[in-house]
């Protein structure tokens, strides 16, 4: 994910944030790609010349520092879980657990399990037995750098399913487009938009009687779940030229300051998404 570079000495926290987790993708997808796993289409190319595993340490030292006092405020040592998960990841990258991750987690001590499921923030305790490939592989990997492993447009982190934009499937001209278009955004704003450009896939699984009426909805990991994301004649030019046309329909009906905002914003967006006739187009 390319960063551009900014012209002073100050350099906001959202900007701060968005490389620290560029860093962090960059390099857990070359440790993907060093056991012939896909990381992020929007990674790019890391150093060579520093050996991988101390760049795992570097990038979560320096994302986990960004981000502890808004995420891991509630730890009560939060120095602490973040050293032990650097190095439950290191022992992870030298013994194979991104190769085989059920088997090295079921490997681990109480206390490292634990470790574990308070870095992901999940609820329950990790049941080993009970995870998929995908859900099992995340829990080695930092939050941020967390792939959709089976493409289906759920990013699996233990039994926990979720959504999110861009994520690791995303072309890196899209995830480029993406993160200029949303740079100066509230933090709220943003995610309501990251939730509506997901939508093709969430709606893609809710089923409607003839009458319109809600049937069914098929749920993530269902043989007959659908992410028209996925397909390779998805386009996102398509899907913000469709944004753009459902506001001018329903423009009479809404506030003028959101109408106003909302069109801005999509319009922003398809202006910065590569031409899908060049070379370099906006397909998944």
């Amino acid at each position: 994910m390319r960063i551009s570079e900014t012209t002073t000495s100050f350099v906001p926290l959202s900007q701060q944030r968005l490389e620290k987790t560029g860093e962090l993708q960059n390099v857990f997808s070359a440790v993907l790609g060093s056991v012939g796993r896909e990381g992020y289409q929007s990674a790019e190319a890391i150093s060579a010349e520093q050996p991988l595993d101390e760049q795992m340490r570097s990038s979560w030292d320096g994302w986990f520092g960004m981000v502890q006092t808004r995420r891991y405020q509630e730890i009560e040592k939060p120095a602490e879980l973040a050293g032990a998960f650097g190095q439950l990841m290191h022992r992870a990258y030298r013994e194979g657990g991104y190769v085989d991750p059920k088997s090295f987690l079921g490997g681990l001590s109480a206390d490292e399990i634990e470790n574990v499921r308070l870095v992901h923030h999940l609820a329950d305790p990790i049941n080993v037995s009970s995870l998929t490939e995908e859900g099992a592989l995340n829990l080695l990997i930092p939050p941020d750098a967390q792939v959709d492993l089976n493409r289906d447009g759920i990013t699996q982190s233990g039994v926990g399913n979720g959504v999110r934009f861009p994520d690791s499937t995303t072309p890196r001209p899209v995830a480029e487009a993406w993160h200029l278009a949303t740079a100066d955004l509230p933090e709220g704003e943003k995610m309501t938009y990251e939730l509506q450009m997901v939508l093709p896939t969430l709606l893609a699984n809710i089923h409607l009687n003839p009458d319109g009426s809600f049937s069914h909805q098929v749920e993530p990991g269902d043989v007959n779940w659908r992410n028209p994301m996925a397909a390779p004649e998805y386009s996102y030019r398509q899907f913000t030229q469709g944004m753009l046309q459902s506001l001018d329909y329903f423009k009479s009906q809404m506030d003028p300051l959101k109408y106003e905002r909302d069109h801005a914003f999509w319009s922003d967006l398809q202006s910065r998404l590569p031409d899908e006739n060049s070379s370099t187009d906006s397909t998944a």
